[in-house]
């Protein structure tokens, strides 16, 4: 398997490498950058480019390692055996019937390769990573209610997704191989909004890519827009059929974009970009 980029995905080519890296070390990526990157659709595109089934693991706060790997009903169990009859009996002997199979238990024991994402592991516990480390190295685990060794049948591509809310421990590390998502350059991000929107108008296009650049570029600001909110951006200045003029200032000075509320997504930020366009206005 190699992946070589897709229709839908821009990759640089130091991603590409990346991930054919962690293809051939049979180790999983871990892929950190802003939100709004697009690390988890790295995942969805990969898998569908080498035309391998995608689990997705969405990782919570309250989301445990051992999820990942199975659940054992017990409450279940012991409410049927409380109301079974006697064909309901059978059913509650069968200890099986009470394991709830987890996504790391689907993609060791799916008949084919597949992708696996544990997405955004740094929202868990800090204790999270180190409780998959063997299963994630060794690519087997037990299930001491069946006693049964559950092992890999095909080792998965494995991606796992950090927003650096939470430093990873070094022994998780190690068994990675990384990659950080750096913001797109202009180019890129071209590049990108073209796969999105073809066939947006130039003169718009470069308007636009200004007005984001300089939003982005204001010091001080507590959430920097991302690759994402400028897409959501731009398909409201096309919805909305905003005018070419309303995005450029004829002092090129800078001033507030149209639908300013998809790039700037708190108050502060709002009231400190307002306060630089004031201060330029007024030459100060």
């Amino acid at each position: 398997m190699k992946f070589q980029g897709s229709q839908n995905y821009v990759a640089t080519q130091d991603l590409m490498l990346a991930v054919n890296a962690a293809i051939t070390l049979k180790r999983p990526l871990l892929v950190k950058g802003e939100p709004g990157t697009g690390k988890t659709m790295l995942a969805e595109e990969v898998a569908q480019a080498l035309g391998i089934p995608l689990l997705q693991w969405h990782i919570k706060s309250t989301t445990k390692a051992q999820q990942g790997l199975y659940e054992y009903d017990a409450v279940s169990r012991l409410r049927d055996s409380q109301l079974a009859d006697v064909e309901g009996s059978e059913r509650v002997k069968n200890i099986h019937n009470y394991i709830v199979k987890g996504v790391l238990w689907q993609a060791f024991t799916a008949d084919q390769p597949m992708a696996l994402l544990i997405d955004e592991i740094d929202k868990a516990d800090i204790e999270f990573p180190n409780d998959l480390l063997r299963e994630l190295d060794r690519m087997e685990f037990y299930v001491y209610e069946t006693r049964e060794l559950v092992k890999a049948r095909h080792r998965p591509l494995v991606f796992i997704t950090s927003n650096n809310e939470k430093e990873l421990p070094d022994a998780f590390l190690r068994r990675c191989f990384f990659h950080y998502i750096k913001f797109p350059d202009a180019d890129t991000m071209r590049l990108i909004i073209d796969v999105h929107f073809p066939g947006l108008k130039k003169d718009l296009l470069t308007a636009a890519m200004k007005t984001f650049y300089d939003v982005r570029n204001l010091p001080g600001l507590k959430k920097k827009p991302s690759t994402s909110e400028l897409l959501d951006w731009l398909k409201l200045l096309v919805a909305e059929d905003i005018p070419l003029e309303a995005l450029q200032s004829k002092d090129e000075k800078v001033s507030v974009p149209p639908l300013v509320g998809a790039l700037l997504k708190n108050e502060q930020d709002v009231t400190l970009f307002e306060k630089l366009v004031f201060m330029q206005r007024h030459n100060r």
